[in-house]
């Protein structure tokens, strides 16, 4: 598993991410990584999801180059 922690101290929106977790916590998709508890830990909102080998997409894209066309798959699935 991967573990979030998300610090609720910052967050100006919190039922933004009560809202978010609602939504991924009822949907399940072989292409996404999946959402699987979450737990309030003192100030901060761990979020617990399936792990993914190869670390946050972000990183991904800030590493490699993709074409337009690259992009649009990956957004696809």
């Amino acid at each position: 598993v991967a573990i979030k922690q998300v610090s609720l101290g910052k967050q100006p929106q919190k039922e933004l991410i009560v809202n978010e977790l609602l939504v991924v916590r009822n949907n399940k998709h072989p292409n996404i990584v999946n959402y699987l508890d979450s737990y309030l830990v003192g100030d901060k909102l761990w979020i617990i999801m399936e792990y993914m080998e190869g670390g946050p997409l972000s990183s991904v894209i800030r590493e490699f180059h993709m074409t337009e066309g690259e992009m649009a798959a990956i957004c696809r699935e």
